[in-house]
């Protein structure tokens, strides 16, 4: 068993990509497409509008007939039928003749402008125009909104209301989607508790297993919390099993230290096959990466802050290729708040809190849940520097 061998982490990302799991595509109703990510490219199968309609409430009429009309010397038009939103036109319009239409109904045969009705007089079955029309007014023709075959939202789009209410639009009832993968979350030790039980002497509440379920359904994935496992062989074995069992990925926070608790290598190594134990980074060096039945499982480190780095760092990057979301990574430029000391010879990841133009680190120690609370994000500080300046700039990548 490889226990605690350091690598780089480049070298456990060089792992994780070489995990065989492809993206899978399933159809979804519309009506469940909300926040998915299209698993291919969406043109519009019509025309929209799929036919020339009105713009506006007027008469529809040949514009020729409309040519010399004036103030002086107004144009007589025949009132011949009336079509409204939803109506079949069964009128073809000949010389001299207007139908009286709403907006948004189609356009009768013969015609090619609607003139406004606040433009025009009414007497009896005759319409009186004062200026001339030009074809196209107020007409909106067949595919002007949207062209027959436009391609709408390209693969890797996650559907915001606006995206759904455009594919309503052009007819589509499901979608292909890249399918959620299922993660199952375990936390580890004996001193946690679930949220709403009894706090006891010795005992903390469970911050991790909320924090990496909804960390996973952030990105699109379905967590399923499988609850915490205990410092015994039985109890963690059983969890694993049921994670393997039920989901793609496992993801466990603690448990991954080189003290004599550590149990999730040993069962790793008993049930599948341990790549990783150490990686060399601060935060987070004990991380576990394993193969169960060609499914991966995350050992992280218990501390709040760096579980949540290494998620970013590891996990999540396999998350978003599964889900079609490679490149939805957030990283901005700040200039840093103060002065910053690190170990050299040590990748350190430093969590930062977003402050305007400046990222400010939080120097509480990894342990503190506050460090995780109040950070945005985290700063790589490489191992060949021991000191970063004030108002140096430096590269911000966000949780989440």
């Amino acid at each position: 068993m490889a226990f605690l061998k350091v690598v780089p982490l480049e070298k456990a990302l060089e792992v994780i990509n070489s995990f065989q799991l492809e993206p899978k595509i399933e159809s979804v109703p519309l009506s469940e497409a909300l926040g998915r990510v299209l698993a291919e490219d969406v043109a519009s199968p019509v025309d929209v509008p799929p036919f020339d309609r009105a713009t506006v409430d007027g008469y529809a009429v040949r514009a020729e007939d409309t040519f010399m009309a004036g103030e002086s010397e107004p144009v007589r038009l025949k009132v011949v039928g009336e079509i409204n939103a939803g109506d079949t036109p069964t009128v073809e319009l000949e010389p001299g003749e207007s139908v009286y239409i709403s907006t948004g109904a189609p356009l009768p045969g013969g015609a090619d402008a609607v003139i406004q009705f606040e433009d025009v007089d009414r007497e009896g079955e005759e319409v009186i125009i004062y200026k001339p029309a030009y074809p196209g007014l107020g007409v909106m023709k067949a595919g002007a909104d949207i062209p027959k075959g436009k391609v709408l939202l390209k693969r890797g789009t996650r559907l915001t209301f606006k995206d759904t209410a455009l594919l309503s639009a052009v007819g589509f009832s499901e979608v292909k989607v890249f399918r959620k993968p299922r993660v199952a979350v375990i936390s580890t030790g004996n001193e946690l508790v679930l949220p709403g039980e009894e706090l006891k002497p010795g005992q903390i509440y469970d911050i991790n297993g909320r924090a990496i379920a909804d960390a996973v359904r952030e990105l699109g994935g379905e967590a399923v919390f499988l609850g915490i496992a205990r410092d015994n062989r039985e109890s963690l074995k059983a969890l694993i099993e049921k994670g393997i069992e039920c989901c793609d990925i496992v993801l466990l926070s603690g448990g991954a230290s080189g003290g004599i608790r550590d149990l999730t290598s040993s069962i790793i190594e008993e049930l599948g096959e341990v790549k990783i134990h150490g990686i060399a980074i601060q935060p987070g060096k004990p991380t576990i990466i394993g193969l169960i039945n060609g499914k991966p499982v995350f050992g992280l480190p218990g501390y709040p802050t760096s579980c949540l780095t290494n998620f970013t760092l590891l996990v999540a990057p396999l998350l978003r290729r599964l889900l079609g979301r490679e490149s939805e990574v957030r990283k901005v430029r700040k200039k840093l708040a103060h002065k910053v000391f690190s170990v050299k010879g040590r990748r350190q990841f430093l969590p930062v809190r977003v402050e305007g133009e400046k990222a400010v680190p939080i120097l509480k120690g990894s342990g503190a849940v506050t460090s995780f609370v109040d950070a945005d994000g985290f700063i790589e500080v490489p191992e060949n520097i021991e000191i970063l300046e004030a108002g140096e700039e430096v590269g911000v990548t966000f949780f989440g």
